[in-house]
């Protein structure tokens, strides 16, 4: 089929009809499908359930240096547990300290401690009269709602094949010493799947900011969710290429197993420079007597080392990687050719992201709703939840079953189509 701007308005109406009378058969299935968040599926919940059977009440629950891990005490996390994260975030075990389950929790900890007591001795950011983050655009929502629940003004950054605009990135970043902070998802970023070249993280590390409280917030949520064994993005590994840039402070770097082991019971870390930990560990000896060793201790058991969790990354892969190709061979079986969407084809992270004709991103999420398909709200991959082209869609195709997320496709493509079409309609008028 011909691109639809080619199309006369005659054609452009027959064809409505077509869809419309396919539309209301979706519409009469009663569907309750879900692709709004990247949670992952009860399947790949499953590959985990060993590590419930690794821990019993008869097990020695000892460390290799001597702590018991039922007590308090061990704030930055047990060695073991640090060396194993180590490795999955590419850093040395002394520059981590492990948390909870939850790698946000750790960010909105640094944003808040940054607000009221400020980053190593700088002034507090609540004592200012503006802070502002660059938001590399589309993003990740969470990221977005911590800097606004703070008050903090978000500037859209544009993203690049390549990762952000670093000619915007450096000139802002040096000119403005209200700029604080920037997000990064630097390896199959949400929503793109887009991860940062090496020119770009080399860029990163040799910023030249005009606040000397200026932090990068690394978020590595993806760096071992491959979807393949032979084609994979790497990644230079940032707090390296900053101490050799002379910018050993300048990063903070998040991970978590959320996406590896159980998402609600997993563990966090941040990886930063020794000045920074110490400054970190001030309000940690305040806020906590430490966190779940217990649980730190099971994930080492069951994984053993990060050969055992990139084993285990490969059946998350076997998994995720049908879903993702059949979202990919929807689109383009059902929009290729037809000029009204754009989309990425990552080879890793959990989502894929859909650019539509400009001003249709809402009424498209809005009509796939009323068929019974929820996905992640228009306009929440920009700051604000304002999408100044209206255009953006995040896919997420971890949660549905494979037949579940083939009928979302095909229901989510048929939206596209309708909607386009009444786009360009109203164009021709």
């Amino acid at each position: 089929m011909k691109p639809y701007v080619e199309m006369t308005k005659e054609e452009l109406q027959e064809l409505r009809k077509e869809l419309s009378a396919q539309y209301k058969e979706f519409q009469g299935r009663d569907l309750k499908l879900d692709m709004s968040r990247g949670k992952p599926s009860a399947e790949q919940l499953d590959i985990s359930m060993g590590m419930m059977d690794v821990l019993s009440s008869s097990d020695d629950l000892t460390c290799d240096d001597g702590t018991d891990c039922r007590n308090y005490g061990v704030l930055d996390g047990i060695k073991e547990a640090k060396e194993l994260l180590a490795d999955m975030m590419e850093v040395a075990p002394d520059h981590i300290i492990i948390y909870g389950n939850s790698s946000l929790n750790v960010m909105y900890d640094t944003v808040s401690r940054s607000m009221t007591h400020g980053v190593m001795g700088s002034t507090p950011w609540c004592k200012l009269d503006k802070v502002k983050f660059l938001c590399p655009v589309p993003g990740y929502d969470r990221h977005f709602s911590i800097t606004e629940y703070f008050g903090i003004e978000m500037v859209n950054v544009p993203m690049t094949s390549t990762g952000p605009d670093m000619d915007l990135v450096e000139q802002l970043v040096a000119s403005d010493d209200t700029i604080k902070g920037i997000w990064c998802v630097p390896k199959y970023s949400n929503p793109q799947g887009i991860s940062y070249s090496d020119e770009t993280v080399r860029r990163f590390a040799r910023l030249k900011p005009a606040a000397s409280d200026f932090r990068i917030y690394w978020d590595n949520a993806y760096t071992i969710h491959h979807l393949y064994d032979n084609d994979q993005d790497h990644l230079i590994e940032i707090l390296a290429e900053c101490k050799r840039a002379g910018n050993p402070d300048m990063v903070y770097k998040f991970a978590s197993t959320s996406k590896v082991s159980f998402p609600g019971s997993g563990i966090a870390a941040i990886a930063a420079s020794e000045n920074n930990l110490t400054d970190i560990m001030k309000q940690l000896k305040i806020q906590t007597i430490g966190h779940d060793k217990v649980n730190q201790l099971r994930h080492v058991r069951f994984f053993k080392d990060i050969h055992g969790m990139v084993e285990h990354m490969r059946k998350h892969a076997d998994i995720m990687r049908p879903k993702f190709e059949a979202v990919i061979e929807t689109l383009e079986k059902e929009l290729g050719g037809l000029e009204v969407g754009e989309w990425t084809s990552p080879k890793g992270g959990y989502f894929i992201s859909f650019d539509s004709l400009d001003g249709c991103a809402k009424t498209i999420v809005a009509k796939c709703k009323k068929a019974g398909l929820i996905m992640t709200g228009a306009g929440a991959t920009y700051p604000y939840g304002k999408d100044p082209h209206d255009n953006n869609i995040r896919i997420a195709p971890s949660y549905p079953t494979l037949p579940d997320l083939k009928q979302a496709m095909e229901l989510f493509a048929l939206c596209v189509k309708l909607v386009s079409i009444d786009h360009i309609l109203a164009e021709k008028a």
